[in-house]
This record gives C-alpha cells, structure tokens and sequence, in this order.
C-alpha cells in the first residue's frame, strides 16, 4: 500500500530525513536526525495543534550532540494513522505509543538512554510516561525528561481550581462539543489553526505563512481535525484512563517556559518541585506559548546547557 505524503519538506542542510515507522499498530510519520546507530535516543513529542515539524530547530542541535533524533507526529496527525472513537485518544493509548516508538527504536539499534523532549500536548503524555515509567516492572531507559509549556499533572490539578486558569482553558470545554470545534478550526482555509499561532504568538515573525501554511494543510486532512480534538474530548471523558498516584518523578527534568502563554498561566509552574525533586527552570519573557518555536536560539542555548551537566 501506498503511503501518504510527507507533511513538510526539511530543508537540506537541516539533516532531517522522513520516513514511516510502526509501532503499537500505528503508522507513525517519521522526522529523524543524527546518527541512526547511536545509543542516545532523543524522542520529541509535538503539541496541538501542532507536527513534528514544531521540533525542526532543535532536531539538529541534538543530532549534532550525538543523539539519534526520533520526532514522529503523534496519531492522528500529519500523515499518522488515524484511529477510530475518541476512546483511541486516551492517555493510555497515547502513553503506549511512546513505549512502542522507544521500541521500535531500539529494536533497529540498541538504546542505552532516552531522553524526553515534549511540549504542549506532547509534553502532558511526556509526565504520564515518565511518571509511570519510573513505577514499570520493566522501564524503558528513560533518564531525563524535557517539558515545554506544559505544567506538572499534581499542578494542573491545582491551577484548575482557580478562576484565573480556568477562564484561560475554555476552549478544553468547547473542544468537547460534537463537530462544531472542526467545522470552527478547519474553515476558510483552517483560519483557527493560522490564528492559533498567529494569534498567540509575541514574535509573530516567527509564523509567517510559509509555517502557517504547513500546520494548516496538515489539519485539513480528512479526519485530521477531528482526529486531534479527540484528545481533547478523551482527557474530559476518561480521566482514569492512567492512574498516576504520587506522581513523582525522580529523573533530571528541565522545564522551559514561554511566560506570555496565552491558555497556561505562569502559576502552573510553581510547586512543580514538589513532584519534581530534579527540576530545573526557566522563564521567558515575552515569548509564548509556543516557545521552542518562537525563541528557538534561547531554547537551544538552555537545553544545550542543561544536557551537558545533567
């Protein structure tokens, strides 16, 4: 069977390559980089409305520091499998699909150490794994953890109960109506997901329509929108779907944070050490929520850092 189009076109020098992978029953679009037979496994979960493609600063970065580089757009997007019923979007399905990808990975080569790299949704199914991963009878050698704009589960929780980041998350509410949020994001041209970015964005040079139009194109797939608020609708509809108990994570954990986030307020990174003994953070003003993105040069400078003392 014929696979489906690549979602973007990385630019030459970037040494990004594409492929299709499988892994937990799903066709995985694939962005890679760095050497394929390293040891060092760097996997970077992208958010929404997002792609692999949110990651193509940071991909060669990381392969120049010798790790092998696995972005795959999550399910759902881009060129990825689609699967059936909101049900398919629960954070345990989702949390499999990054032990499967770990797998796949080191089923072609052996990996010695993985580290995390997550942002927005990708960063939420980034704790649960982490957390869980860290209780497995058999853990995959994750050692350290990336998060970007995304706060800790136990400090979502909290934040929820105030009015300030409840009034910011009103569209997790509205994504749980039937059809109307596709028919809103996707039309003309899916202007919801151009202004998603536009809109939010403080460096608004950093999406011209040149970027605009990938996210778009990639959204206007058949079953693609729905495919992606079904996240959404799964993280209201089945909040058991993974039982994270005390929720600790006990790896080294960098927390990079856009502080003009339009849908997290900054107070969703305070008391993350509670949970997070290992953390280390950094705000940055006058950036969004789409941080790694929009301050690619400061967001590459603090990871770079923080990889070669942690």
């Amino acid at each position: 069977m014929e696979q489906p189009k690549f979602s973007w076109e990385p630019e030459p020098q970037s040494g990004i390559r594409q492929r299709f992978v499988r892994a937990n029953g799903i066709d995985f679009e694939l962005a890679e980089a760095g050497d394929a037979g390293s040891r060092k496994l760097a996997l970077c979960l992208h958010g929404f409305p997002e792609l692999n493609y949110s990651w193509r600063f940071q991909m060669p970065l990381l392969a120049d520091q010798g790790w092998r580089v696995w972005a795959p757009n999550s399910r759902g997007y881009g060129a990825t499998s689609q699967s059936k019923g909101v049900r398919s979007y629960g954070l345990d399905h989702l949390t499999d699909d990054v032990g499967a990808l770990i797998d796949a990975a080191a089923a072609e080569s052996p990996v010695d150490e993985v580290l995390l790299i997550a942002h927005d949704w990708g960063a939420i199914i980034a704790w649960a794994f982490a957390i869980m991963n860290g209780k497995a009878a058999r853990p995959r050698p994750v050692m350290r953890l990336v998060i970007m704009n995304v706060p800790h589960p136990k400090v979502f929780q909290r934040e929820l109960r105030r009015w300030r980041q409840l009034k910011k998350s009103w569209y997790v509410y509205f994504f749980q109506l039937p059809r109307l949020p596709e028919r809103f994001m996707g039309a003309e041209d899916a202007a919801g997901i151009r202004r998603a970015f536009h809109g939010m964005a403080v460096d608004k040079s950093r999406f011209g329509p040149e970027v605009l139009d990938v996210y778009a194109a990639a959204a206007q797939r058949p079953g693609a929108l729905t495919a992606m608020i079904n996240y959404y609708r799964a993280f209201i509809r089945y909040p058991w779907a993974v039982r994270l108990g005390d929720a600790r994570i006990e790896i080294p954990t960098l927390m990079i944070w856009g502080e003009e986030d339009a849908a997290l307020g900054i107070g969703c990174t305070i008391g993350t050490e509670k949970w997070v003994p290992k953390l280390e953070l950094h705000r940055l003003p006058k950036v969004s929520h789409w941080v790694q993105q929009e301050a690619p040069e400061k967001v590459n400078a603090i990871l770079s850092d923080w990889l070669a003392r942690s």
